[in-house]
């Protein structure tokens, strides 16, 4: 690798027992193009709340005619669509992935994109076409966190799979820094009554989708994939050219070998043919129940530590910790996008592959906790901080600034802890023939708990007295929340950084209440007798050649 001593020093540590062929344009062409579909979610939660707010928007919506809580109402489900359509997308996409490709998947996911956003902005004032194509456009946007991750891991050399995978959480930030600058931009040149307002910055998701599309047309399907379908030769032949090594070569060889190794062990321990026998296997063999448990429990406790609704309502709570004035918000909200698409680069390219998985979330939770208390602490101090008039006081100016900068702390902490691992522990910790259910059954309560929070929020931060909880009563809930999913994180999930997917087997091979904690170890120990058998199995016959031919070799 070219281009300076420290890049490479990076990969070198990386790459392992790889050849440096494969850090090749092919892998790196292949994760850039599934990877930026990661920018389908981020464009939508950067773009939505600013869409909303516009004022031809509302007026086309006669949403000023609303009261409070109808308003927050109507807020939270033009919001919420596109994540109960992804919920949907994200149930379709193991049918999908399983049946037609890892490709085909991704071209008629772009085109479910790209109807929903055209209905949605040729909506003409009518609130249940924008209802409708928010629903479709999000069953395509949920299928792309199930297809694009799965793809990633299954072609990513193990040595740089966790950098890999991050390319598609990165792109989540690429997505909502692009959004927010689109609406950042639109205040500042565009006249907010009229459409163009809100349809050119909308128009950032046609541009993705179809851009996706294109690219799908010049990458190759699935080795793994094509392994499960029984199409060997052409698994031999996608894998040689994606690695950039011969087909005969031994890491091209032992690759394939391995992956039809655990596809038969999987299917040796199958529970019954169909979805139903899958379905069995995933609830009934204790493993791959503790996987799923792992799946679960982390999309619970990141969607609810608060991170996520910070992105969706970024505008909101900048104006609610002091920041004066609409286009003021709108910029800090734009540089916040930028603040979390650095954090998830340094966390792609130094963290998650170099220190680890468990210890770069540990570390992002950490900062996520320590900023969720302190402006938690601040609405507390200054409880009367949200009223209309009210100015801070010149002690509370630096306190209400420190908050703002809180704000970027906990966007920088998510980014490089929960939002970078909980794609990444999705995509690799589940066996071949159950990667693409479980995978779809957690991006749907990832989708579930996405829409329940961006639905609960704006209500939330309501008075007690108008059924709310209170800005402070909001963050000191997901402060509590942050909390648990730290001490959760640190005994439950295990350490999987430079483990192939053939390798997960064995952390899970432990008790359950052991796998947080010594399942790395355990699946370093099976690696290690598993290379010495190879060795012993290569040494045999070449001792025999040595007695028939006396001696000598």
């Amino acid at each position: 690798m070219g281009g300076g001593g420290k890049p490479q020093n990076i990969f070198r540590l990386r790459l392992g027992e790889d050849p440096r062929e494969v850090l090749n344009w092919r892998l790196w062409f292949a994760v850039l193009s599934f990877g930026i579909m990661g920018a389908a979610r981020g464009i939508d939660e950067g773009l939505v709340n600013g869409t909303f707010k516009t004022k031809h928007f509302q007026n086309s919506l006669h949403l000023k005619a609303l009261s409070a809580s109808e308003y927050a109402n109507v807020h939270g489900n033009v919001v919420g669509m596109v994540q109960i359509g992804s919920v949907v997308g994200a149930l379709l996409a193991f049918v999908v992935a399983d049946r037609i490709g890892r490709l085909w998947a991704t071209r008629q996911l772009c085109l479910l994109w790209i109807l929903g956003i055209v209905i949605f902005l040729t909506n003409g004032g009518r609130l249940g076409q924008v209802y409708a194509g928010r629903f479709i456009a999000g069953i395509g946007i949920g299928e792309t966190t199930v297809i694009a991750p799965v793809y990633i891991a299954e072609i990513a050399p193990r040595s740089v799979r966790g950098l890999c995978t991050c390319v598609f959480a990165g792109s989540v930030y690429i997505g909502i820094m692009l959004a927010y600058f689109a609406v950042w931009g639109s205040s500042l040149h565009l006249n907010q009554n009229s459409p163009k307002a809100w349809i050119i910055p909308t128009s950032i998701h046609l541009m993705f989708a179809g851009l996706i599309f294109i690219l799908s047309f010049f990458n190759y399907e699935s080795p793994r994939y094509l392994v499960k379908q029984g199409k060997t030769e052409h698994a031999i032949t996608n894998l040689a050219r994606i690695r950039g090594l011969p087909a005969d070569h031994e890491v091209v060889v032992r690759e394939i070998r391995d992956i039809q190794k655990q596809l038969e062990e999987e299917q040796e321990a199958t529970m019954g043919g169909g979805f139903f026998g899958v379905v069995k296997e995933i609830f009934l063999i204790p493993k791959n129940a503790f996987r799923l448990y792992l799946g679960l429990g982390t999309q619970l406790l990141s969607q609810w530590s608060g991170a996520s609704s910070i992105t969706i309502y970024a505008v909101d709570f900048f104006a609610l910790l002091g920041t004066k004035g609409q286009r003021e918000s709108l910029f800090a909200t734009a540089i916040f996008g930028v603040v979390k698409f650095v954090a998830a680069i340094t966390c792609a390219l130094f963290l998650v592959d170099v220190i680890g998985r468990k210890r770069s979330l540990s570390i992002g939770i950490a900062l996520q906790a320590i900023a969720i208390l302190y402006i938690a602490s601040f609405l507390t101090a200054v409880p009367n901080l949200g009223e209309e008039g009210y100015k801070l006081t010149a002690s509370q100016k630096p306190a209400s600034v420190g908050a703002i900068v809180m704000i970027y702390v906990s966007g920088f902490g998510w980014a490089m802890g929960w939002n970078s691992v909980q794609y990444l522990i999705n995509a690799e910790i589940y066996p071949l023939r159950i990667r693409a259910i479980t995978s779809s059954v957690v991006m749907c309560f990832h989708f579930i708990n996405q829409w329940a929070n961006s639905k609960a929020v704006p209500t939330m931060l309501l008075d007690p007295a108008q059924g709310g909880l209170s800005a402070k009563g909001t963050f000191w809930l997901f402060f509590a929340i942050t909390a648990i999913g730290g001490v959760w994180v640190w005994f439950t999930i295990p350490e999987t950084a430079g483990l192939s997917l053939e390798q997960m087997d064995h952390v899970f091979s432990l008790p359950w209440w052991k796998i947080g904690l010594f399942g790395r170890r355990e699946a370093e120990v099976q690696f290690q007798i598993e290379r010495e058998r190879e060795l012993e199995e290569k040494v045999e016959p070449l001792q025999v050649e040595r007695v028939e031919a006396g001696g000598k070799v």
